[in-house]
């Protein structure tokens, strides 16, 4: 089965544990290529885990069916459920994988992390909620630690995964 890991660098300064602020109903903004004919449409898709899609032809569901508009091949996307992590600061500046997605036919090139994303303060565990990384960067300031806290220098990369439920 063809799973591909989300991973995520960047540079956290004050703040650790950054994650989707929900998990079921957070939108994963993706740029999505067809592995039959290789077609890479320019625009962004969205997935959410807490919606499901019957697979025509099949008993299964995904979050994602999609025909492929130059060879009409089906293709599917599904979030596997309780395998998120948070990106930490232990690992600060180091690839993490965030999330994973099973893909038939279909293959995630690029990822628009944009909002509804939480992180917590280093020093004062101050949960900092709604934030827009559509800039792939935030700043804001804690008040009680009197200090700014930010992320920065975001990269995102998709990585094969042998079987992710062995973990």
């Amino acid at each position: 089965m063809p799973f591909l890991a989300l991973e995520l660098k960047c540079q956290l300064k004050g703040v650790t544990e950054l994650r989707p602020e929900d998990t079921d109903s957070f939108h994963w903004h993706l740029k999505l290529k067809c592995t039959n004919c290789g077609e890479a449409p320019d625009h962004w898709q969205y997935v959410v885990l807490n919606e499901m899609l019957e697979v025509p032809g099949s008993r299964g569901e995904a979050n994602l069916v999609e025909k492929c508009k130059l060879c009409g091949r089906v293709n599917t996307l599904t979030i596997l459920p309780d395998l998120f992590k948070s990106y930490i600061i232990e690992k600060n500046e180091e690839w993490q994988q965030i999330a994973i997605f099973d893909c038939r036919g279909i293959e995630p090139f690029d990822f628009d992390p944009r909002d509804d994303w939480i992180a917590n303060s280093v020093d004062t565990g101050k949960a900092f909620r709604e934030i827009d990384l559509s800039e792939k960067e935030w700043v804001d300031f804690d008040d009680k630690a009197m200090e700014a806290v930010e992320i920065g220098e975001m990269s995102v990369q998709f990585t094969t995964v042998r079987d992710p439920k062995k973990k």
